[in-house]
């Protein structure tokens, strides 16, 4: 194959490099985005529970001061019931007693709803907050494995970078331009021929052009305009010789006719 063939497919493949590498490189940041905010999704979860806890709490404590003030108050009229003079007296304070009882019973059965709240807030939280410790490793080991990639594309575009300015002054100034015409409208500016079709757009090319191309002149595709190059390498594989055929063969034998038939 030609030298300048070889020299625009080798520049090429690393510009292609090169592309793949950038590329990667600018995704790169996406992934630990992703992990800080898995992150901070599980840390608002948390502390939304924690939140919960504590105003729960604080519904209990307010209860329970609720719970006091009617026992006080049940207390209270259970001792001026030992001195009323009459029965309706009597039947005045009994009902503010029961009523009492039954804040106190109706305030005891939420207090003991809100802790069966608690309980089961508290293991979410103590799961919550093991995801938190799981997440917030995974993006200390996503922060690293980012950074140690970044050092390691920032060497590899550095190596691709000095095979490329290698290899450009290598070409012929007209052709590169139009290389680089080609590759920045199509992502690639050379391809190969094969099977009479340029392996760029996969369109079929004439005859003459095929010919020339296996002769080892560089042309352009009519199609997508690609430079394009065949390379022997590539070349089916001729068909193994088939056995000439018998004159005769496999023709069946006929019997001879006999006497009298």
């Amino acid at each position: 194959m030609q030298e300048r063939i070889e020299n625009l497919i080798k520049l090429q493949n690393v510009e292609l490099d090169r592309t793949r590498l950038t590329q990667e490189a600018r995704a790169l940041p996406a992934e630990s985005t992703q992990a800080e905010a898995a992150l901070a999704a599980a840390e608002r979860r948390s502390a939304g529970i924690s939140a919960t806890l504590s105003r729960e709490d604080s519904l209990r404590n307010r209860l329970e001061r609720e719970i006091d003030a009617h026992r006080q108050k049940a207390a209270r009229f259970r001792v001026q019931l030992d001195s009323v003079k009459t029965p309706a007296q009597a039947e005045a304070i009994e009902h503010e007693i029961q009523f009492a009882g039954a804040e106190i019973e109706r305030l005891e059965n939420e207090e003991f709803a809100s802790l069966e709240r608690a309980e089961a807030q508290e293991a979410e939280l103590a799961q919550s907050r093991t995801q938190v410790e799981l997440l917030a490793a995974s993006l200390d080991a996503v922060r690293a494995r980012v950074a140690g990639r970044k050092q390691e594309l920032v060497a590899e575009l550095a190596a691709l970078d000095h095979e490329r300015e290698g290899l450009r002054p290598q070409i012929d100034a007209e052709l590169l331009n139009r290389f680089d015409r080609l590759a920045a409208a199509r992502g690639t500016g050379i391809a190969r021929a094969e099977n009479q079709q340029c392996a760029g757009c996969r369109m079929g090319l004439r005859p003459q052009t095929w010919n020339q191309l296996r002769e080892g002149e560089l042309l352009a595709c009519d199609s997508c305009q690609r430079l394009l190059y065949w390379d022997p390498a590539f070349a089916p594989a001729p068909k193994a010789p088939q056995p000439e055929a018998v004159p005769g063969a496999g023709r069946a034998i006929r019997k001879p006719r006999q006497a009298g038939a």
